[in-house]
């Protein structure tokens, strides 16, 4: 019998399975609060372009309903396959046009509201996508 146990227990010493992927060094959203959001240990106050590798804050664009393509020039020199746009604490629809602007260059764009926006974007960050979230956070009476 203590053959069969000793080649069980070889097996599974062996790491056949990743079960977890490392995004230590990813710009992950922890916390989100109306005017802030918190990435990593620092708060962070209006709006704001993040991407695993890059953070890009002061972010400037008037509102959401009037996003432009011109707007997220720098989200998409990111390179991402996907945008996010956070709206603000409510759902806004942007321009029609947008949608088609970013799919001619071949970039995804899901619209939501900035508190969906974070939590989708940490999960595309661990799922290793090319991701970029463009997030319009004013402060609360705004």
């Amino acid at each position: 019998m203590p053959a069969p146990y000793n080649r069980v227990r070889l097996f599974f010493r062996r790491p056949y399975v990743q079960l977890t992927r490392d995004t230590a060094a990813a710009h992950l959203i922890h916390s989100y609060e109306p005017g802030r959001v918190r990435i990593g240990e620092r708060w962070l106050h209006g709006h704001l372009i993040v991407a695993p590798e890059h953070l890009i804050e002061g972010w400037r664009a008037a509102a959401p309903a009037g996003v432009t393509v011109a707007d997220l020039e720098a989200a998409l020199a990111l390179e991402p396959e996907i945008v996010l746009l956070g709206t603000g604490a409510t759902l806004v629809w942007p321009e029609e046009d947008l949608m088609g602007a970013l799919a001619a260059r071949r970039v995804g764009l899901e619209i939501m509201s900035t508190p969906a926006a974070c939590r989708t974007y940490n999960v595309l960050v661990h799922e290793r996508r090319r991701v970029v979230a463009a997030l319009f956070n004013q402060e609360p009476g705004q």
